[in-house]
């Protein structure tokens, strides 16, 4: 027990120092945690791989990874996108699998290396995506979304294979039957939580709601509860994860939920990209790089273009589908467990196994870099990626007739709060999240369907000829690109509020233009201070605790 604790010390110390570095650097976590692994492998002072409780502490970060993205789609999420998802999800194993083989055979591989080679270029990685979604809090956006629909649809397949071989490796014959089988257990499942989600759920949650550390400890029995069960039918455990994640996610305690068990996710996911390191670090890639470089260009461009093209047909914007495009620019885990059971079968060599690792290293780091810096690659090469739009977007249509002198960008919380009070006639909302559109539509109240980064989607606000314009993204980088936008002060005629995270923001938005910046914690203070200046009376407390009340009953039917 004591040596397995200073192990796990020196691998949470690395993990660290590197970290400290990677943020001094600006450079992603997800590569300072497979640096600390890549450390260690090389240096050969820790067998990460082959401990039992550094295998059972990345399950479980995978595990919880997953939670928490059931914990995030909502049943209204998923009629949206889900048919989105699964038709790029599965067009684009289709297309990447059949490309991939041509490469593969024209490079020199025999026929069955060849298709093991094509089948693992086709996953991506939904832990790293997901993970890089949530820093960059994306996860509501309309490409997160899709991104996680059409993963979690490649994951699904990637666990059929993975049975298949499974039964090989084992001696056994497969049959069509076993493969409907298992797509009958994983349609039943996927119901079964469903109307768990909407029926029992939420009733038992809603009961031990009254005590945080009940709602944590209930949490916990839950999610490994479907887990352990999920595995037994013969499931993988992101499956169940996310299967208990999804059952959840339309109690009204979802948000505690996810903010229990977010630093449980953050230490054990810390664990699985430090073996993921390790086991990189440990392969041989002599005489191969040639191939490794085709290999990884095409993952890393074609892969996305594949997923842009699918999605431009479908009449998505040339932002949204690339967003989603540079998703898939990286192989998965899926993929080296893949090497690893072609290899165990005798279907696949040594070498054949160590490229797929060696492109699994390349595309998991440079796919994190233009996950990160998207926002700039579009804009750079925004006037080519036009080809891959549409005329009319069928899927981003705007409710938006005519200008509107008010333009509210950011519906949820702080921005329903302000529309509650303002004329819907003269509003126009401009958000991201297919929930919040969903909600607008219900109510007819005027909306464009998009990311106020993207120019286009301000362009067809008609912002510019609004009188009021309230930003409630909190992102300072935002905020700046939109007053960079909207012009020079002296000439600009409509009146501008955006909101900041700290003060020191808050001067820099004001430099740059703003007439009045949304500090939550200033404006909130300070709002309080002048009531209680008033007198300590009761009853002013009284009357100030209904207004309140009435104005969270409006919001609250806005964002329904």
């Amino acid at each position: 027990m004591t040596g397995g604790i200073v192990e796990i010390a020196i691998v949470i110390v690395i993990a660290a120092l590197l970290g400290i570095l990677a943020a001094i650097l600006r450079q992603p976590l997800v590569l300072a945690y497979l640096a600390t692994g890549a450390v260690i492998g090389y240096f050969g002072f820790l067998n990460v791989t082959d401990k039992e409780f550094f295998r059972v502490f990345s399950d479980l970060g995978i595990m919880f990874l997953l939670f928490l993205v059931g914990l995030e789609i909502n049943y209204t999420s998923l009629r949206l996108v889900g048919k989105t998802s699964l038709i790029i999800g599965l067009g684009q194993i289709i297309f990447t699998s059949l490309i991939g083989f041509g490469i593969a055979t024209l490079l020199g591989f025999e026929m069955l290396p060849a298709l093991y080679i094509a089948v693992a270029l086709t996953f991506s990685s939904t832990i790293i995506v997901i993970k890089i979604l949530s820093d960059k809090k994306d996860l509501n956006s309309l490409y997160g979304k899709i991104s996680i629909g059409f993963l979690l649809v490649q994951d699904f397949v990637a666990i059929l294979i993975l049975i298949m071989l499974a039964g090989i490796q084992n001696g056994g014959e497969f049959h069509a039957t076993s493969l409907l089988v298992t797509i009958a257990e994983g349609l039943g499942l996927f119901l079964i939580m469903l109307w768990l989600g909407r029926k029992i759920m939420p009733k038992i949650f809603d009961i031990i709601a009254h005590s945080q550390e009940l709602l944590f400890v209930a949490s916990l029995a839950w999610v490994l509860f479907i887990v352990a069960i999920v595995s037994k039918i013969g499931f993988s455990i992101e499956i169940g994860g996310f299967l208990a994640g999804l059952a959840l996610a339309n109690s009204s305690e979802h948000f505690q939920i996810a903010n229990r068990i977010k630093s449980l996710r953050d230490f054990f996911i810390l664990i699985f990209f430090v073996i993921l390191g390790s086991s990189l670090a440990l392969a041989n890639f002599g005489g191969l790089s040639t191939t490794i470089i085709i290999l990884s260009v095409f993952v890393l461009i074609g892969n996305p273009l594949i997923v842009m093209i699918l999605m431009g047909i479908m009449g998505y914007r040339a932002r949204t589908s690339f967003f989603a495009g540079v998703t898939v620019a990286q192989i998965s885990e899926f993929s080296l467990i893949l090497a690893a059971l072609g290899l165990k079968t005798g279907h696949i060599r040594e070498s054949d196994a160590a490229v797929i690792t060696a492109v699994g290293i390349i595309t998991i780091t440079l796919s994190s870099y233009l996950m990160i810096h998207a926002e700039r690659i579009f804009h750079a090469f925004k006037k080519y990626l036009s080809f891959f739009e549409r005329k009319h977007h069928a899927r981003e249509q705007s409710f938006a007739s005519s200008p509107k002198s008010i333009v509210l960008i950011g519906f949820h919380r702080t921005g329903a709060s302000i529309a509650s009070e303002l004329p819907k006639d003269d509003l126009l909302v401009v958000d991201f999240d297919p929930n919040i559109i969903h909600a607008l539509q219900k109510h007819s109240i005027a909306h464009v369907f998009g990311d106020m980064n993207d120019t286009s989607i301000l362009d067809e606000s008609k912002i510019k000829k609004a009188k009021l314009i309230i930003s409630t993204n909190p992102e300072l980088d935002d905020n700046i690109m939109l007053l960079s936008y909207l012009g020079a002060t002296r000439k600009r005629l409509n009146t501008i509020i955006v909101r900041a995270r700290t003060d020191n923001e808050a001067r820099i938005l004001y430099q740059k233009g703003a007439d009045y910046v949304i500090i939550p914690h200033f404006t909130t203070g300070q709002y309080i201070g002048k009531i209680i200046a008033q007198g300590f009376k009761k009853s002013a407390f009284r009357a100030l605790q209904k207004k309140d009340i009435s104005l969270l009953e409006r919001r609250d039917s806005l964002l329904s």
